[in-house]
């Protein structure tokens, strides 16, 4: 019989289409080294995305189809992750330090956007990435309560401020530097200045990602992140009621308007589930999150479940993701996170970090 060749083994994997990339790993370029020694493989993929809950799943996936390959007993199968700096929009340079800035935005209040955006934060850093969070709400930030962190940060050098931590997440609010009841009574111009400081002038650390948590609407700061600030992708929160839904079409046309790609949509408070007799019941509406992702030819990442434990926790400055990691709405959340990183792993990454600076001088 003759031998198995490489060129086999990938028309084998390319029949595999990756649930979050939603296509095969080759054409997606996940596939990064294929070699055959006798009657044995080793296959080496290398995701684009963080995938902690998920590799060993995709790994014993791939093993079986290498394996039935006909001549193929047993099969080697390495899966990683490798998280590149994605392109943000034309004429706007990289910040130092992060590779990837994913705004989270909402058309209007009360959807559970901030909510959304930190367990999204939590999600990606159990998947296995660095990352941070930036409450760019001046005006109600709600990062500081939800994270569990108190104290203001520090200042090693009295111009640049130490980002907070909390559950090994990196984390900014204006929260951090004024009293919790204290009202920012500011114009615009003051608002988009201290957005710009707290990104820019906080150490953040080695960011695969900054999650950054938008205030409601299409006002200063958000036009203010979408023409000045290197976003990669922006995330859209809903609910399926449909005033919500027609709030959110805003946003997302904001952003299309400044080319900054929609990754996709969240559904929050999708369902309710009765805590006593467990009767499902759609109170806000059914499908506008999917219908509104078709309409607008954008990804539906996912839907969440209306959940008082989701509310519960996040008040008492314990997301659900970290209070209960094991629990179906976690999962649901990583679901979502590694959809909406394997969405920016195959969008244009950024090679202008690789190119050195040239400097003309005078002697």
């Amino acid at each position: 019989m003759a031998d198995v060749t490489e060129s086999q083994i990938e028309e084998k994997l390319s029949s595999y289409v990756d649930p979050y990339l939603e296509r095969d790993l080759v054409s997606a370029k996940c596939v990064k080294n294929i070699s055959v020694d006798g009657d044995s493989a080793t296959v080496e993929v290398v995701l684009g995305f963080p995938a902690a809950g998920y590799r060993e799943q995709l790994t014993n996936s791939l093993k079986e189809l290498v394996e039935s390959v006909n001549g193929i007993s047993s099969a080697n199968v390495n899966v990683s992750s490798k998280i590149a700096a994605h392109a943000a929009q034309k004429g706007v340079k990289h910040i130092d330090n992060i590779k990837n800035i994913i705004a989270v935005a909402s058309g209007k209040g009360g959807v559970g956007k901030s909510t959304t955006a930190v367990n999204l934060a939590l999600a990606l850093s159990a998947e296995g990435a660095s990352v941070g969070v930036l409450d760019a709400d001046i005006y109600g930030p709600s990062q500081p309560r939800m994270l569990g962190v108190h104290g203001k940060p520090e200042s090693k050098d009295g111009k640049s401020l130490e980002p907070m931590v909390s559950y090994h997440l990196q984390a900014m609010s204006i929260g951090f530097l004024v009293d919790e009841e204290t009202p920012m009574i500011w114009r615009g111009p003051m608002v988009t200045q201290a957005l710009q400081q707290l990104l820019n002038d906080t150490n953040w650390e080695d960011l695969d990602y900054l999650v950054v948590d938008l205030p409601p609407g299409t006002g200063d700061i958000q036009l203010t992140l979408a023409q000045q600030v290197p976003v990669s992708g922006a995330v859209i929160v809903t609910t399926p009621q449909d005033i919500a839904l027609l709030d959110a079409r805003k946003g997302l046309k904001m952003f299309e308007k400044v080319e900054v790609p929609v990754l996709g949509i969240i559904e929050n408070m999708s369902i309710h589930i009765c805590s006593e007799c467990s009767h499902e019941e759609h109170i806000f509406g059914e499908g506008g999150g999917q219908r509104m992702s078709d309409e607008y030819n954008v990804d539906f990442l996912g839907g969440l479940p209306l959940d008082k434990r989701i509310r519960e926790e996040t008040d008492s400055g314990k997301p659900t993701v970290v209070a209960e990691p094991d629990s179906r709405i976690s999962q649901i959340y990583r679901e979502i996170a590694r959809r909406t990183a394997a969405k920016l792993s195959l969008k244009t990454k950024d090679y202008a970090a690789r190119f050195p600076q040239i400097v003309i001088q005078n002697d």
